[in-house]
């Protein structure tokens, strides 16, 4: 895995941050495949003047089928031709995908997390220069007989506003390997969950409590999330980018 640059975590940022509910899921194979890309992305508030804000994920995973470990690379690029300020960057898990660490990050409390993730880190950036982009290395596990997403919010560093939205969007497979030493995903594919006796895995056709959680991607808009984003919304503007139903935007791919 190629070597990557860290942010520092600003304390008192977390602190601020996690002080109410917040929003919000050896290794073979663990070298990242393919082109960068933001597919399952879109601009949710709008960003100051000449900043553009936007992440990308790898186009393709490998998964250990023994320890179940995959890495990730998550970027966080500001394409406008202004420096961003104080912004904070997201790494959520969801259903199969968990995510262990975030070199450089905080992890969020389990008691902070949204309904429907499993997971998740806050990186803080006090400035992304016009023109650079941040990348930082994401070491999870995925549970191949279940579904598995991520989602990367880009947002202020008080996590009022967020600017740019990718996921929680599908890493996944229509031709599961179990007996091989480890399984390819591509993003934006729904896993098509299998056991090791050859046969679809049963109950992971929707999130737990049987909630449909937000989706994004090429075909997908952006979903409520019913319940769990109103009491998100209620509990502050930290949770404002999970319960958006349709927010006018850019998507790329």
């Amino acid at each position: 895995m190629s070597s990557r640059r860290t942010a520092v975590v600003v304390g008192p940022l977390v602190a601020a941050s996690f002080s109410a509910v917040l929003i919000l899921s050896g290794t073979a194979g663990a070298e990242d495949g393919g082109p960068a890309s933001s597919k399952g992305g879109k601009a949710v508030d709008a960003a100051p003047a000449g900043v553009k804000l936007t992440t990308t994920l790898p186009e393709k995973i490998s998964v250990d089928n023994g320890s179940k470990k995959t890495a990730i690379t998550a970027t966080v690029k500001n394409e406008g031709s202004k420096d961003s300020g104080k912004i904070r960057l997201l790494v959520v898990g969801f259903d199969g995908l968990v995510v262990k660490n975030v070199e450089g990050c905080s992890a969020i409390p389990e008691n902070g997390l949204p309904e429907g993730s499993n997971s998740g880190f806050a990186c803080a950036l006090d400035n992304l220069a016009a023109g650079k982009s941040k990348s930082y290395a994401v070491d999870a596990t995925y549970d191949l007989s279940k579904a598995g997403k991520i989602c990367l919010p880009v947002q202020t560093a008080d996590g009022k506003k967020t600017f740019w939205q990718q996921g929680p969007v599908p890493f996944g497979t229509n031709n599961p390997s179990p007996d091989a030493p480890a399984t390819p995903l591509l993003l934006g594919t729904d896993n098509k969950p299998v056991s090791p006796g050859g046969k679809e895995s049963p109950g992971d056709k929707e999130s737990p409590g049987g909630k449909e959680l937000a989706e994004t991607g090429s075909a997908r808009e952006v979903l409520p999330l019913g319940a769990a984003g109103a009491a998100l919304l209620a509990a502050g503007a930290a949770g404002m980018w999970w319960s958006r139903q349709r927010v006018p935007g850019r998507q790329e791919s």
